[in-house]
């Protein structure tokens, strides 16, 4: 044919991944990692573990808060993980301005940037921070608690691999329970993290009353890239907590960093949610739930939930967590799930 109206272009691309460079998607659809405008605020050459849900997690929600701050954009980081892999002395992979605070005070050094800034009357320049779950969740809860209650104009991310990974695996108030760490053994009548211990700190920061809170995961990268879009568009104290995997401390495959993020969030167990001064706005339904015990057994942490003949009253009562927490957030579509 040598009409052109009758030849249609043929696209090559595929809708379902993040590929780096597809260019070809509509750019409403593109993650900002495939677009040429992407800033790579955590650029090559850090020395992360192969599969590392942190690295991962960090590379996207910083792009996107460079993209939404038009570029002004100043980092605060505590001590872990991120921090060591990132700034091997004399090296570093960050391509944005970067501060390395004490392990705990993350919260107030950005809160300190924050005030310089205003006090200058840049208000275009806006400021996060960031640290693991020992660093939010435990070191620094007094000063993120400040922070929040101040309602500082800062927006923070926690990147929460479960447990003190740069230090040798040991147990953090995000250890889930049952888990095996290096200071909570698989020993014993009850071997690994025991129930009843930790905080949940996405509800903590929402009985702050700040201007908004979510929870997301490396699994749905324009999820986490949206939340981050909504979370620099306001004002005031925000916080973000983002489920990242460690191949390593979890003793998962490190190709399996993303289907454990997925398995978690599918079993309840990992609840998706977002939240406007103190109040729930809105949540991501559970398409397929799946039992807890699909998410448990391919983490070596939990390899002693499933030895001999397994330790179906521990697993029973994970599941009990995970019911709750479906039906705490309203996280399932009974009607649907009939159907």
């Amino acid at each position: 044919m040598t009409d052109d109206t009758a030849l249609q272009r043929v696209k090559f691309y595929q809708t379902g991944t993040f590929t780096v460079g597809n260019r070809l998607l509509d750019p409403e659809n593109r993650s900002v990692q495939a677009s040429m405008e992407r800033s790579n605020a955590i650029t090559s050459g850090h020395r992360a573990c192969q599969g590392c849900g942190e690295a991962l997690g960090a590379r996207y929600a910083l792009d996107r808060a460079m993209q939404e701050s038009n570029g002004e954009l100043i980092a605060v980081n505590a001590t872990g993980c991120l921090e060591v892999f990132t700034t091997p002395y004399p090296e570093t992979s960050w391509q944005i301005p970067w501060l390395h605070s004490l392990f705990g005070n993350a919260p107030a050094v950005a809160t300190g940037v924050a005030a310089a800034l205003r006090v200058k009357g840049r208000d275009t320049t806006r400021v996060v921070a960031q640290g693991g779950d020992g660093g939010t969740v435990d070191i620094g809860f007094g000063c993120l608690s400040g922070m929040f209650e101040r309602n500082d104009d800062v927006l923070y991310f926690c990147y929460d691999n479960e447990a003190y990974m740069n230090t040798g695996v040991q147990r953090s108030s995000a250890t889930p329970p049952t888990a095996r760490t290096a200071t909570t053994p698989a020993v014993g009548p009850e071997p690994g993290n025991v129930f009843g211990t930790g905080k949940n700190l996405p509800v903590i920061a929402m009985a702050h009353g700040i201007p908004y809170v979510a929870t997301a995961t490396v699994a749905d990268l324009h999820d986490l890239e949206t939340k981050v879009a909504k979370a620099m568009s306001m004002r005031g104290a925000r916080y973000i907590h983002i489920l990242v995997p460690c191949p390593l401390g979890w003793g998962a495959a490190s190709h399996d960093t993303i289907r454990l993020s997925r398995l978690a969030v599918k079993s309840g167990l990992f609840p998706l949610f977002e939240a406007e001064h103190g109040v729930i706005s809105a949540v991501t339904k559970i398409r397929q739930r799946v039992p807890v015990e699909d998410y448990l057994r391919p983490q070596n942490r939990f390899a002693h939930l499933f030895k001999g003949d397994g330790d179906p009253e521990r697993i029973a009562a994970i599941q009990r967590i995970a019911d709750a927490n479906i039906a705490g957030f309203g996280l399932v579509d009974e009607e649907a799930a009939a159907q």
